[in-house]
């Protein structure tokens, strides 16, 4: 039987994966500031993606598991890891839940945000 240790990280790894997750809180915050109405979420994926790779990562969800967005992105009642689509656009009152994943040098920023 084989089991998955966690390895411990020297300097160096943690400063970069700081980095990793420095990449995915801005580029929530950016997200946050872009939704308003009218805005599709494949859009706001669009948009996301975009500023993930200006930052020199690249997103993590993309491609996962056949994934086909950037971000997860959710509104209202749905629940996380929604698919962004050019069929979902944002209304005024709509409650927006974003998942970032950014990959840089070998590791991931992870986070998630629900916008009012």
């Amino acid at each position: 039987m084989e089991f998955n240790m966690i390895k411990l990280k020297n300097k160096e790894q943690l400063a970069i994966m700081k980095e990793a997750c420095v990449i995915t809180g801005e580029t929530l915050y950016a997200a946050g500031e872009k939704i308003r109405e009218g805005i599709t979420t494949k859009e706001l994926d669009t948009f996301i993606r975009e500023f993930i790779e200006r930052h020199g990562a690249r997103p993590t969800f993309l491609g996962y598991g056949g994934f086909p967005g950037s971000a997860c992105i959710s509104v209202n009642e749905q629940v996380i890891h929604g698919i962004p689509s050019d069929k979902v656009i944002l209304k005024d009152g709509d409650i927006v839940k974003i998942d970032v994943g950014a990959y840089y040098k070998g590791f991931t920023g992870d986070s998630a945000c629900t916008f009012p």
